[in-house]
């Protein structure tokens, strides 16, 4: 959605209600774009310790050394 400055000024409960929605809106100025307004980012949720255990497992070798040619070549 794209807004005048002017349009922005008088409806802003109306495009927070908007953004809340998931939608994003464009304010502009003059016909230029001005400001974004933007969900904010989803909460994010703190890492426990220990929390991918049983979902990450390593195959045989994994932490055998490698030449340097072979490091310096990217052929991880």
């Amino acid at each position: 959605m794209v807004v005048n400055l002017a349009e922005a000024k008088s409806q802003f409960p109306r495009l927070l209600r908007a953004v809340e929605r998931g939608k994003s809106v464009v304010i502009t100025r003059d016909g230029r774009p001005v400001a974004p307004l933007v969900p904010a980012p989803a909460a994010r949720r703190k890492a426990r310790l220990g929390g991918m255990r049983g979902k990450i497992r390593f195959l045989p070798g994994w932490d055998k050394p490698i030449g340097r040619d072979r490091f310096l070549d990217g052929g991880l």
